[in-house]
């Protein structure tokens, strides 16, 4: 997080800690609302509203998080389609993490491309 100077930016202490976690995910890899929230002690409802206000995306890769259901979630105020969570799917899409026509990642992807060891 050495690029993006959040100390002057209007994010809260614990969106600030979110992003700071969700900056870790790797390209080609996702994680889920619920896994940040587990290493951050919070709810997963709670990443979900910091991320909708990330002001850092791309930089800060909001898009590389996904429901725990393994569907592809929100993105940027929107929950499961709209224009939006086309541009999500298609990020996603362009760094290799690709769901099934049903909306969810398929099962071998779930296990290789979760991304789970974040750095507190």
């Amino acid at each position: 997080m050495d690029s993006i100077d959040m100390s002057t930016s209007q994010v809260t202490p614990f969106q600030r800690r979110v992003y700071e976690l969700c900056a870790q995910i790797p390209p080609g890899y996702f994680s889920t609302y619920k896994e940040i929230s587990d290493a951050l002690k919070s709810s997963p409802r709670a990443v979900g509203q910091a991320l909708k206000k990330n002001p850092f995306a791309p930089t800060v890769p909001c898009h590389r998080v996904i429901s725990s259901d393994y569907r592809i979630g929100g993105f940027f105020g929107q929950w499961a389609k709209g224009s939006n969570v086309d541009r999500k799917h298609e990020l996603l899409r362009q760094e290799g993490v690709l769901f099934a026509d049903d909306g969810c990642l398929p099962a071998s992807a779930r296990t290789e491309l979760l991304f789970r060891a974040f750095v507190l």
